[in-house]
């Protein structure tokens, strides 16, 4: 197991401030933010570039903080496929082969096994100036794997790479981990987390906010950032009224399924959670309200429909709905809010 215990650090004018979480063995752990969060510099102490100003890093029980990096033995892919470029591909990932004192024959066989685990048996006789960026990135997984590192670290490893590429890196990471290896990646993509990932760490400002799985990061994030940063647009300021209401933007009652104390704070729910019909919806969902359309937005999971129903609300229906319910701009719709898709955070 992995173990970083309160880490801080501070970097030309930042500050990384009390960061602990464990990774076991096998797992594949994302660290999920924004651009400057704090994210890269994490993954880089557990590298061992770079040392913390408190805090300590535990490999199986062993403290390994201020260890060289040669002896942690952590494998580090760098965002900008940092390949020899003077190396053809074979001898980039033979490279990390030089101290495992292997025959001439071994030394062949390994490049040739890690060349094949990372789906770059092919372009052994190439220079890295001729690969395309997912080459290369592949190039620089099969020559970290050279080193047989007990966790691989990943900073942000689907990035610059168009659609087709980024779902063949996806297929590739996900390999590499359902064979054992333990797996640390740096992302700002949450789907790109929700895909890989079985735990996922937020990081927001130096600070690690929420750890845990996908499913619980997703359904009950624990702070607003973290729900808008995960992409649940319907995000509204609340106030309880009674034990089982709560007004939205102090315009728009919702009922809840349970009882909640008196306060105020923020509800939210998910695109997907909303039901569209063409009249007031007859079934058990209590919160129903007709809406006039504002905008329709194509998306990749549908068609993305914002409402005025004295708020606005972001709806996510299929393409074949759309069609049937000939849902137009400025028009008039229903919408149906299941009580229990939502989800009351108290105010931080």
């Amino acid at each position: 197991m992995l173990e970083i215990k309160n880490i801080s650090r501070k970097y030309e004018g930042f500050a990384l401030q009390n960061i602990s979480f464990s990774v076991e063995k096998g797992e594949y752990v994302v660290l999920l933010g924004e651009s400057g969060a704090g994210k890269s510099l994490i993954l880089e102490m557990m590298a061992g570039l770079i040392l913390p100003d408190q805090g300590e890093i535990y490999y199986e029980d062993k403290a390994i903080t201020n260890e060289k990096i040669q002896k942690r033995n952590m494998g580090m892919v760098f965002q900008d496929n940092t390949v020899f470029p003077h190396l053809k591909v074979k001898n980039n990932i033979a490279f990390p082969l030089k101290n495992q004192k292997l025959s001439p024959q071994e030394n062949q066989q390994a490049i040739l096994d890690y060349a094949q685990k990372a789906q770059v048996d092919k372009l052994l006789e190439r220079w890295p100036e001729t690969l395309s960026g997912g080459e290369l990135k592949r190039v620089a997984i099969a020559r970290t794997l050279a080193s047989k590192p007990h966790c691989l670290l990943l900073d942000e490893p689907l990035s610059s790479l168009d659609v087709q590429l980024r779902d063949d890196m996806r297929s590739l990471l996900r390999q590499l981990n359902e064979e054992g290896m333990t797996m640390i990646h740096v992302t700002h993509d949450f789907e790109e987390a929700i895909s890989l990932a079985d735990k996922i760490g937020i990081v927001h400002q130096g600070e690690l906010v929420q750890f845990g799985s996908p499913k619980e990061i997703f359904h009950k994030p624990k702070s607003k950032f973290i729900a808008k940063f995960s992409g649940i647009k319907n995000f509204y300021k609340s106030i309880v009224i009674d034990p089982k209401t709560i007004l939205l933007e102090n315009k728009v009652e919702l009922k809840m399924p349970h009882g909640l104390s008196e306060g105020q704070g923020f509800a939210m729910f998910k695109s997907e959670d909303v039901i569209l019909s063409s009249s007031r919806i007859d079934s058990s969902i209590i919160n129903n309200f007709e809406a006039q359309v504002l905008e329709v937005i194509p998306s990749p999971r549908g068609m993305e429909v914002n409402v005025d129903i004295g708020i606005i609300v972001s709806t996510l229906i299929s393409q074949e709905s759309y069609e049937r319910f000939q849902i137009k701009k400025h028009g008039k719709i229903w919408i149906g809010i299941k009580a229990t898709a939502i989800h009351f955070i108290e105010k931080e």
